[in-house]
């Protein structure tokens, strides 16, 4: 009861009961009959409340007295006027529940008029908020326009760009081959100037040929002044080959020992670097070593071949044409030497290469492609072809595995066993000039050697008794029928 009590009297209904019939009767004459007759109806409503508030509490203020506790006062105060109620003045009952009622009529305006300004408030922030995010939308929007003209611009000056940058990636290979055109333009003047030098070298060592020819010309012209006798004269003749020596002839002394001198390099130098490049993807250092000395001898053999051929062509050309005092065949000779380039080495090459894909020694299995030496190869045949064009040509001597070994035209090598009496397998050839030894080679002595090169000529045959595939079977036929000058195991 105490907190319904005390609602009643913080909200002072009756305070807005009175404030409300002030508000009628100051405006009654301004407002329609029906706005009049609506505040009437709230007055009555707010005062309904107020009484209901009230016989609220009396109920509870009973109820807290127990059962019988303020049943006299009921009995004489409260039954008495709610039996009358009815037939009291309406003035008597409109002052007792005006209060309420009008008490809750000013609550509810005031909250009217609370919530109709905040309502006008947040209206306001709304329709300002409204305002700020249309600024921003059309700002947004420019913004978006600026930024699509500004795309559309950078693709256009992308576009000329790339085309630009296209031009310029022409014009750049139009140089690169410009450049590379004079690359190659200044490589051949280079090749052009080493030939000079090596004319000029030639010339060089003809002179001094020449020079030496004549103080024997000079000594020849004394004693033949001289009274000396004639086999003193006819021994001082014999240092002339001839009236008139070809180039060739003056030049072959300079040429043998520059010859001599590469080949030596090929062996310190060359050799060795191919060796390390086979040793890449063979583990087997004598099988390199194989390899090796089986490439210079086949290199040889094709240089040769292609001499005696290119030989032919040269003859079958200058036999029509050649006049003069000098011989057919030196004349040939001076032209090859004067036209060394003319050499088709490449041919030469590929039939090494192909000569050593079926050499039974190193091809069963094939290790390793033999185009790796390929350079290697193509110096020696030029080496080999220029050997050719000596007086005498100098060549490779014969070699087989098994062989006696020999201190005239070996060295052991470090891994060799120098109480054997046989060759195992050769390093590096023999340079010989007719049958004298030149250049001393190099091969490796082991016990058993006879034996183990048998057993390596065997191998083709059971290579083929595993395999029946047409290749393996034409290598065999081949290890069967060797060709001349190729080393294998069948000249043992």
């Amino acid at each position: 009861m105490a907190d319904n009590l005390r609602r009643l009297v913080n909200s002072s209904p009756f305070s807005v009961l009175q404030d409300k019939l002030e508000a009628l009767y100051k405006d009654y004459h301004v407002f329609s009959c029906d706005q009049n007759l609506n505040r009437c109806c709230e007055l009555v409503e707010l005062n309904s409340k107020i009484q209901g508030q009230l016989f609220t509490i009396l109920n509870l203020t009973a109820q807290e007295g127990g059962h019988y506790a303020g049943i006299d006062t009921l009995k004489s105060r409260f039954l008495p006027w709610l039996g009358s109620c009815f037939t009291i003045p309406a003035s008597s009952i409109s002052t007792d529940t005006s209060l309420s009622l009008m008490q809750e009529s000013a609550e509810k305006e005031r909250k009217i008029r609370e919530m109709s300004s905040a309502h006008e408030s947040d209206m306001q922030k709304i329709e300002d908020q409204l305002c700020s995010t249309r600024l921003e939308l059309n700002s947004v929007k420019q913004e978006l326009a600026d930024t699509q003209i500004e795309l559309d611009s950078t693709k256009n000056k992308s576009a000329t760009t790339l085309l630009a940058t296209e031009d310029e990636i022409l014009h750049l290979k139009a140089e690169l081959r410009a450049a590379q055109d004079q690359v190659a333009s200044y490589k051949r003047k280079l090749d052009v100037l080493d030939d000079h030098e090596r004319q000029v070298r030639f010339l060089k060592d003809e002179v001094s040929f020449l020079t030496a020819e004549k103080s024997v010309l000079q000594d020849r012209l004394v004693r033949s002044r001289s009274p000396s006798p004639l086999p003193r004269r006819s021994r001082s003749v014999s240092p002339v080959r001839g009236e008139s020596p070809t180039r060739a002839q003056l030049t072959s002394s300079s040429r043998h020992a520059r010859l001599v001198s590469r080949f030596s390099d090929l062996y310190a130098i060359e050799r060795l670097e191919s060796q390390s490049l086979l040793r890449r993807y063979i583990d087997d250092l004598d099988t390199v070593q194989r390899i090796i000395f089986i490439a210079v001898v086949e290199s040889f053999q094709a240089a040769k071949l292609a001499y005696r051929q290119f030989k032919i062509r040269v003859k079958k050309t200058l036999s029509s044409t050649h006049i003069g005092h000098e011989s057919l065949e030196d004349a040939v000779v001076d032209y090859i030497v004067r036209n060394l380039d003319l050499y088709d080495v490449q041919t030469s090459v590929n039939d090494v290469i192909n000569s050593m894909n079926v050499n039974p020694c190193i091809s069963f299995p094939p290790e390793v492609d033999f185009v790796l030496i390929s350079s290697f190869i193509r110096e020696v045949c030029r080496i080999a072809f220029a050997m050719q064009t000596l007086d005498p040509p100098l060549d490779l001597a014969f070699s087989s595995d098994g062989e006696l070994y020999s201190d005239v035209k070996y060295r052991r090598s470090f891994d060799s066993e120098f109480t054997a009496p046989l060759v195992a397998y050769h390093v590096w050839p023999v340079l010989v000039e007719g049958d004298t030894v030149i250049l001393k080679g190099e091969a490796v002595t082991k016990r058993g050697a006879l034996w183990r090169s048998r057993s390596r000529s065997s191998s083709p045959v059971r290579s083929q008794s595993r395999s029946g595939s047409p290749t393996r079977t034409f290598m065999a036929s081949r290890s069967r029928s060797p060709s001349p000058g190729r080393l294998s195991s069948s000249r043992l």
